[in-house]
């Protein structure tokens, strides 16, 4: 006769669901691997079910319990991956329908290989937590600290994609993501993945009980922890709208044009008068200046020196218009375009401009050319050129900001040019506003807008600075130096908000002073933390 021990054999201490789950093997493990990857993206945004991440998290984790070898654990992180960034991600098909004749074919292969590329850092997780050979506790602790590693590592290796991180699941709530003031939103991601993961230790049977029932009330607890830090963080903050620049009053002008009529020649003059029609629409004559999305203007900007003098009939007089449009040089190479931002005076005039740095591989340039033969998805058959950096536009009248055009706003403490970390100490003008200019157009209405605008606002709450936020087709809204929605065109909608500008908060924040040190700071004390767990819990 088998006994119920016998039966379980050397995983005698578990329940009945992590032992079927962790016996699994073949298509059938990474299947479901798969599927709970598939479940964590669906917390976050738009939709944002969190209580999903425990489910997919707890059931990965019980099959990662089923692994003997680092090999089978890191291909089974990567099916957990590429279930997770092709439902977080399926929006990046979108762009290749705007053109579908030219590029629909490759729409599969797009969001496919682009959600098994970006599974290598998850997969990098599992191996780790595998190769460990850590129980209880302290295996929990370092799976959430190494998929922290894979985050890191995601946002920096070949230009970065930290786009959906997963203390993203808490842009719902402002209350929720103060947090990332003090850490960034790395900590967050930390604190969600510790959370979610530690209530799979509630089937163990044996072992230190009262210990890991204590780990992990104090795991669940961190959230709660999190938003109460924030609801103080708040209560001790202006209330919001009131703490506002003086004599500064924006027009933020979204048209909403669709994107596969944006760059059509017989549209083209219309599309820039329909927006100088929205600049001009009443209450103008009280604005000071007014600012459209990326590309808004069609044209190559720099060389329509006739073009200048007409968009300066809606630049308020001693004003800006800040304007997203194509550059060129004539001094520079033949054929280096670059995709910017202007800032043109009341007569016409350039004043400053800024050429986006982090382009987009496929979009804006494509990668080994000439080896693919590929052509890239927007207007041109020019790759765009990189800009040489991040940098502080300070204009008359109006308080020095950091101009970031598209995805640049994604990236965690690279918002501000460096020299700007250094502050007015060291003889350097700080950034009191971002400004983000986009044209989200490309993904329709999709989550893709949702998730680009909730990185966004992280920032503003890391960084301690209003966010000015400018789109096509949305989302546009002005967002507090603490991350609070003060008015907002939703997705699709055409319209203008006429703003005065936030304050920036009165004290820098935490992470504004040590950016991304703070990361490597956080990763230290979790793996100490963790040599603590396997000896005590």
């Amino acid at each position: 006769m088998t006994t119920e021990t016998g039966a379980r054999g050397r995983r005698g201490e578990a329940r009945p669901w992590p032992r079927r789950l962790a016996a699994l093997s073949g298509w059938r493990r990474l299947g479901l691997a798969a599927l709970f990857g598939g479940l964590a993206s669906l917390a976050m945004p738009p939709l944002y079910l969190l209580p999903l991440l425990v489910p997919a998290f707890v059931g990965a984790f019980w099959l990662l319990d089923g692994v003997s070898k680092g090999r089978q654990a890191a291909l089974l992180g990567w099916a957990f991956g590429t279930g997770h960034f092709a439902v977080g991600l399926y929006w990046v098909g979108h762009a290749f329908l705007v053109d579908a004749e030219r590029f629909g074919f490759a729409m599969p292969f797009a969001v496919g290989g682009l959600a098994a590329g970006l599974a290598l850092f998850p997969a990098l997780a599992f191996w780790i937590t595998a190769r460990s050979g850590l129980k209880g506790a302290a295996r929990v602790l370092c799976f959430a600290t190494a998929w922290l590693l894979g985050e890191g590592l995601r946002s920096w290796v070949l230009t970065g994609f930290p786009w959906n991180l997963m203390g993203s699941v808490w842009a719902f709530s402002a209350e929720a993501i103060q947090l990332s003031a003090v850490g960034g939103v790395w900590l967050l991601s930390l604190m969600t993945v510790t959370a979610a993961t530690a209530p799979a230790l509630l089937a163990e049977r044996q072992g230190r009980r009262r210990r890991i029932w204590g780990f992990v009330a104090v795991a669940l607890l961190l959230p709660a922890l999190s938003w109460g830090y924030g609801a103080w963080r708040l209560a001790g903050a202006p209330a919001a709208g009131t703490d506002k620049v003086e004599e500064v009053r924006l027009r933020l002008v979204q048209p909403s044009i669709p994107q596969h009529l944006k760059w059509r020649r017989d549209l083209r003059p219309e599309h820039v008068r329909n927006q100088m029609r929205m600049s001009l629409a009443p209450g103008f004559e009280d604005r000071t200046h007014i600012i459209w999305a990326e590309t808004a203007i069609p044209y190559l900007l720099s060389a329509e020196p006739v073009l200048q003098r007409e968009l300066a009939a809606v630049v308020p007089p001693g004003g800006f218009l800040i304007a997203g449009a194509l550059r060129v040089e004539a001094d520079k190479p033949e054929g280096q375009i670059w995709n910017s931002l202007y800032a043109l005076d009341d007569g016409g005039r350039i004043a400053a401009t800024f050429d986006k740095v982090h382009l987009v591989p496929f979009g804006e340039y494509t990668p080994l050319r000439d080896l693919l033969g590929l052509a890239k998805l927007t207007a041109g058959s020019r790759d765009f050129s990189p800009g040489t950096g991040l940098k502080t536009i300070d204009l008359p009248g109006l308080p020095a900001f950091s101009p970031l055009i598209c995805y640049e706003i994604i990236f965690p403490g690279k918002v501000t040019a460096p020299e700007a970390k250094a502050g007015e100490a060291a003889g350097k003008v700080s950034p009191r506003w971002l400004l983000n200019v986009t044209n989200d157009a490309w993904f329709g209405d999709s989550s893709g807008p949702h998730q680009h605008f909730a990185s966004a606002r992280m920032r503003a709450v890391e960084e301690g600075i209003p966010l000015i936020r400018v789109a096509n087709n949305g989302i546009s809204a002005v967002v507090d130096s603490y991350g609070r929605i003060l008015d907002q065109i939703n997705l699709n909608d055409r319209g203008i908000i006429d703003t005065e500008l936030p304050e920036a908060a009165k004290a820098r924040t935490i992470y504004s002073h040590a950016g991304n040190w703070l990361y490597l700071v956080e990763l230290f004390l979790s793996t100490c933390v963790i040599f603590v767990l396997r000896r005590f819990v």
